[in-house]
């Protein structure tokens, strides 16, 4: 019988997870100013369409894929303010990295471009939670390979 089959399974860090804005360093993201819920990133769409034919399907992959991430800001922070403000003066935000929440390996980054400040979440203003929920949309590009 060979080795041990297992493999070592990773390590999640709460802390690592980022937003890092090409074009607005003021508006970054780091451990410090999220709430619990952190960053949620959604690839929306599909990455290859399927067309039915008589007899099967043709595949028709897709350039990019929308995608949606929601930052759960503390609004005891100025930097959901400048959210804010961003929102009020340009949604747009432009290209941009998020950085899972892995150590020592793992799942790698994903740039995404023409990102803009889509809404803000319902703010619950009691005292109960501190969640100034942003989300931010644009794309993630997905089979390079058309290119060639």
């Amino acid at each position: 019988m060979a080795g041990n089959p297992l493999i070592d399974q990773g390590v999640l860090n709460l802390l690592k997870a980022s937003a890092v804005w090409n074009d607005h360093p003021e508006l970054n993201v780091t451990a410090s100013f999220l709430d619990r819920d952190g960053i949620t990133l959604r690839l929306e769409g599909e990455a290859s369409l399927q067309h039915n034919t008589m007899t099967g399907l043709v595949q028709s992959p897709q350039p990019y894929l929308p995608v949606s991430i929601v930052i759960a800001l503390l609004r005891t922070q100025p930097l959901s303010d400048a959210y804010k403000t961003q929102m009020e003066n340009s949604s747009l935000i432009g290209a941009g990295t998020i950085w899972p929440d892995v150590q020592g390996g793992g799942l790698s980054s994903y740039p995404l471009l023409n990102m803009s400040i889509q809404s803000v979440g319902e703010l619950v203003l009691n005292g109960t939670t501190p969640i100034y929920g942003v989300t931010c949309r644009g794309y993630y590009l997905v089979n390079s390979n058309l290119w060639n």
